[in-house]
């Protein structure tokens, strides 16, 4: 075999026409909530896009160019975008909504679901600070998954002002252990939490506070319970932001499929509100994931809300149902003195079906089949045709 550089896949024709289909139906879902296209470059520069990117820097893949500027292949999207909504689009009245596919690039470690290439398809609506806004992507996100076809999903909604406002109120001017249960936190390590939790000097209602943390966590209640633990207004207006996103998505119908879990910290440096994520029965990482980033545009000069989400296309593609092949497939066979007339008609049958047509030239000699399944479908050299066209006699 052949080696490639680890962190990298290849696609192969049936795994790569599942994903492109699933890609081009989570495409038009956004077009028809009214998201436009958008298609920036695989190169930015590290200075501007790749500074403001939520990557950390030893995750950048970095490279000179001919005049030794440092470049970064795009690690994510929404860098990228706030760029490009700041510059070229400076003009263009707010709210905007725009959607994204691309290929992205971390240097990451490697484990379960984990790869240095992935595919990304998302949304970006900036200049819309509201609830509704949020519950607006999240739904979209939610018909995305659908159909992308994938059944069974849940999303997680959290929100990193209330957690943030709980860590600082027990931890006051003690950032280094507020980081330390965010990290417990981010990686689901709740037993190393409680750990952590034991070997700090905490007032008794602080330890308490801390530790009713990871009990909040279920429907609409789980935010009633945290108003009895947060002592700031800032976490209690976000607290009243993530209720009113939870009511919106009760209309938008997709209340069935969405939780509370004030324990997620975002694992993205720009997130400053609502975050959430999707997970599918049987897939133990995130299929998808977004959330509010109301400064991030201030940082390329046009300051705005913004929020948005992107679905790992290549980790849906192992749990999504497979769509339908688009269109049918005809087999047009031929030998050589019959040559004009197939070829000509697998043209015509090109231009007027709405199939995929292949021509097989068979030698004199040789045994032109195919052969029936049984099934309706005609087989020929292990592929299955809907209709097959003989050009021998």
């Amino acid at each position: 075999m052949f080696e490639k550089p680890r962190g990298v896949k290849d696609y192969l024709p049936d795994l790569a026409a599942k994903l492109r289909r699933i890609e081009w139906r989570v495409l038009e879902t956004m077009a028809r909530w009214g998201y436009r296209q958008i298609i920036t470059p695989t190169l930015e520069y590290y200075d501007t896009v790749g500074l403001a990117s939520s990557t950390a820097n030893e995750r950048l893949f970095k490279l000179l160019d001919n005049k030794g500027t440092t470049l970064v292949l795009r690690s994510e999207m929404t860098a990228p975008i706030a760029r490009v909504v700041a510059s070229l689009l400076k003009d263009e009245a707010l709210p905007l909504r725009l959607s994204h596919h691309s290929n992205v690039f971390r240097a990451i470690e490697e484990e379960a679901g984990r790869e240095w290439e992935f595919f990304q398809t998302g949304v970006e609506l900036v200049g819309d600070g509201s609830p509704e806004a949020d519950a607006e992507v999240i739904a979209l996100m939610a018909e995305c998954l659908k159909a992308a076809g994938v059944r069974e999903f849940k999303i997680a909604l959290g929100h990193i002002g209330v957690l943030s406002g709980l860590l600082e109120a027990a931890l006051p001017e003690r950032p280094d252990e507020r980081q330390t249960l965010r990290e417990c936190l981010l990686h689901r390590n709740y037993v190393g939490y409680r750990a952590a939790l034991k070997g700090m000097d905490l007032a008794p209602g602080a330890r308490a506070d801390l530790e009713r943390i990871l009990r909040l966590r279920g429907g609409r209640e789980a935010c009633d319970d945290a108003l009895s633990v947060v002592r700031d207004d800032a976490s209690r207006a976000a607290l009243g932001h993530l209720r009113d996103v939870w009511d919106a998505l009760q209309v938008y119908g997709v209340g069935g499929h969405v939780s509370i879990d004030l324990t997620m910290v975002g694992n993205f440096s720009y997130y400053t509100g609502l975050i959430f994520e999707g997970y599918a029965a049987g897939l133990g990482f995130p299929l998808c994931s977004g959330g509010r980033y109301d400064n991030l545009l201030a940082s390329f000069g046009r300051p705005a809300p913004a929020t948005g989400f992107a679905l790992e296309t290549n980790r849906i593609v192992l749990v999504a149902d497979d769509p339908p092949e688009d269109g049918r497939r005809m087999l047009v066979l031929y030998r050589k003195h019959r040559r004009e007339e197939a070829i000509l008609h697998a043209m015509a049958l090109r231009r007027e079906k709405d199939a995929a047509v292949e021509t097989v030239f068979v030698p004199e000699g040789t045994e032109i089949g195919p052969e029936a399944d049984g099934e309706g479908k005609w087989r020929f050299k292990g592929r299955r045709y809907d209709m097959v066209f003989r050009f021998d006699e």
